[in-house]
């Protein structure tokens, strides 16, 4: 339904999209997470034609955002981070503008703004002004105006931004609802909204797709892991061979001084598979180095601390990359100041040339 391939989008020398590829299929509900200032609403933009890109195509259902707009606007629901509503309207006066605007058949008109409103549960407050609505109620106006023309594709960006416990769990139950006739994109960049809503997610950092897989197996291959926090006081030697007897059984194990004890107490982090159960062995292990056990607990490694991992792990990758573009720079400008010198300096010789040229022959005194 919708292919994007190699989108890229800069702001002078900030490149708020990089380089962005995937595929949204028909009859999902996907995620699009990433922490603020990502790339999400600049790429939903893109998607839906409010904003031009650098470089890139964006494909809906076999036409060309840019070559062919009014096309394929047609197949897309837009509704954007701030919704655009008109206060002083009501929402039936509202959604009927919105209506003629995508220029919808008189005849179909009525039924489509009357199932909007029923759809998204606001037809009790039709005839009331917008601006005397609660948020939930303006953020469902929105939505039902992304309903309207049947588009197949609904875009929602951070659709549950500022909206209290009860009305977030309202507008979840409505995107469910809306996926059993559309396919439904939702940015956000709080990962529970994500998991509770969507069966696919894409993770973007930096403009980058860093993840993209369903929620089922990205808690299988990404959150797979167990971690084991031990403080254990002894020895350093004896907790070292202690560490040692263990590292056949774990992925990793790190190990550091507790300041906050007394004095030889350290803390081990044992991290294992999603499987195993380190703690039996890892108490016989310590024991047997005359080692006292002063805390073991357990942590599960969950989709947070994945995302956390993720989007940290690439915020490393930028900002090396930035130093060494920066680099780069710095080493183009020193090396294009060197030939402007060089050329300053061929001048120069060319100007000595011409002086000693012009003094050749009888010498004339400036005052006779």
């Amino acid at each position: 339904m919708i292919e994007v391939k190699n989108l890229t989008k800069r702001y002078g020398d900030n490149l708020a999209v990089n380089d962005l590829s995937f595929t949204v299929e028909k009859g999902k509900i996907y995620g699009f997470l990433g922490p603020n200032g990502a790339g999400k609403s600049t790429t939903m933009n893109i998607i839906t034609g409010c904003l031009a890109a650098t470089s890139g195509t964006v494909i809906i259902n076999g036409h060309d955002i840019f070559e062919e707009p009014v096309e394929a606007k047609k197949c897309i629901g837009y509704l954007p981070e701030l919704p655009p509503l008109y206060m002083d309207m009501t929402p039936h006066e509202y959604l009927t503008f919105v209506a003629q605007a995508k220029g919808i058949d008189r005849a179909d008109r009525e039924y489509q703004i009357n199932y909007a409103m029923e759809k998204t549960q606001i037809t009790g407050v039709q005839n009331r002004l917008i601006k005397n609505l609660s948020k939930g109620y303006k953020q469902r106006v929105g939505i039902a105006q992304a309903m309207l023309g049947e588009p197949e594709i609904i875009i929602l960006d951070e659709p549950t931004v500022g909206l209290d416990p009860i009305q977030i769990i309202e507008i979840r139950d409505l995107i469910r609802s809306l996926a059993e006739d559309h396919t439904v994109i939702l940015s956000s960049h709080i990962l529970t909204e994500v998991a509770a809503v969507c069966n696919y997610v894409m993770i973007i950092a930096h403009g980058r797709l860093i993840a993209s897989d369903t929620i089922e197996n990205l808690s299988t291959y990404l959150v797979g892991s167990n971690i084991l926090h031990m403080t254990v006081k002894g020895d350093i030697n004896r907790i070292r061979m202690a560490i040692n007897t263990l590292a056949n059984h774990a992925k990793t194990i790190a190990y550091e001084e507790n300041h906050e004890e007394a004095e030889s107490v350290y803390n081990v982090d044992i991290e294992t598979d999603r499987t195993a159960d380190l703690r039996e062995l890892a108490f016989n292990t310590f024991v047997e180095e005359h080692c006292v056990i002063l805390k073991m607990v357990t942590e599960a490694i969950g989709l947070e601390d994945v995302f956390l991992k993720l989007t940290t792990e690439d915020d490393e990758e930028y900002a090396i990359a930035q130093e060494e573009a920066e680099i780069e720079a710095r080493e183009n400008a020193f090396a294009a100041d060197k030939i402007d010198d060089d050329d300053d300096d061929d001048d120069d010789h060319d100007r000595d040339d011409d002086d000693d040229d012009e003094s050749d022959g009888e010498y004339k005194p400036m005052f006779s």
